[in-house]
């Protein structure tokens, strides 16, 4: 059974299927966007007026210019806030196509001829970066732009100043992919059997499906 996912949404359901099922699929239950959340999402903005529209940033975000400057100072074709989806076969289509199978946007990619860099913008703590997203966003490039054979990616830490970088190449595209087929095909099972069971942790008393079982609040 085929679904359409996301980094993010793969990861939520990872973190819990049952979650997931309850927020994205049936909609009973909404998260509310956190003041961390909505700060990252501020920042993004700004970061991405700025290098679409050259906008000046906003006071209390110009420590990041120099930051952001050293990226768009490679060589190459800017693609701020690039919107990226492939069908199952990988052919790449439009961001909201129904037959879309996997999307997602890059923060900035820089193709540079057969070289391509992404940029992911983090304003949380870099204590525990995830390359699976980087990988992605890489493995999504090689798709949409056939030319490119090296993927250089990093997650700007913002906050911290701090750069955590990976190097993907075209040639291993199929075990790359094959990583993410593997645990998108649990989530394939799920939706096949309707299967959604809860995964508890410490973080239950945060979740919004206060209906939960595992629920803090019960």
């Amino acid at each position: 059974m085929s679904v359409q996912w996301s980094f993010s949404s793969l990861k939520d359901y990872i973190n819990c299927p049952r979650q997931y099922h309850e927020v994205k699929v049936l909609r009973r239950f909404t998260k509310t966007a956190s003041k961390q959340m909505l700060y990252g999402s501020d920042v993004h903005k700004a970061l991405e007026d700025y290098t679409r529209e050259n906008k000046e940033l906003p006071k209390n975000y110009q420590r990041f210019k120099s930051i952001v400057d050293a990226f768009l100072s490679i060589p190459g074709e800017k693609y701020p806030e690039y919107q990226m989806a492939l069908k199952r076969d990988l052919t790449p289509c439009a961001f909201d196509d129904e037959d879309r199978w996997v999307r997602g946007i890059a923060d900035l990619v820089v193709i540079d001829g057969d070289t391509a860099f992404v940029v992911d913008y983090k304003t949380g703590s870099n204590r525990y970066p995830d390359p699976d997203q980087l990988m992605l966003m890489a493995l999504m490039i090689f798709e949409h732009f056939p030319s490119v054979q090296v993927v250089k990616g990093g997650l700007m830490f913002v906050m911290h100043d701090s750069f955590y970088t990976q190097e993907y190449e075209r040639k291993d595209k199929e075990p790359l992919w094959k990583l993410f087929h593997n645990k998108v095909a649990r989530l394939e099972k799920s939706a096949e059997t309707d299967s959604w069971p809860a995964n508890p942790t410490p973080l239950c008393g945060w979740c919004p499906v206060r209906s939960c079982e595992f629920h803090k609040e019960r």
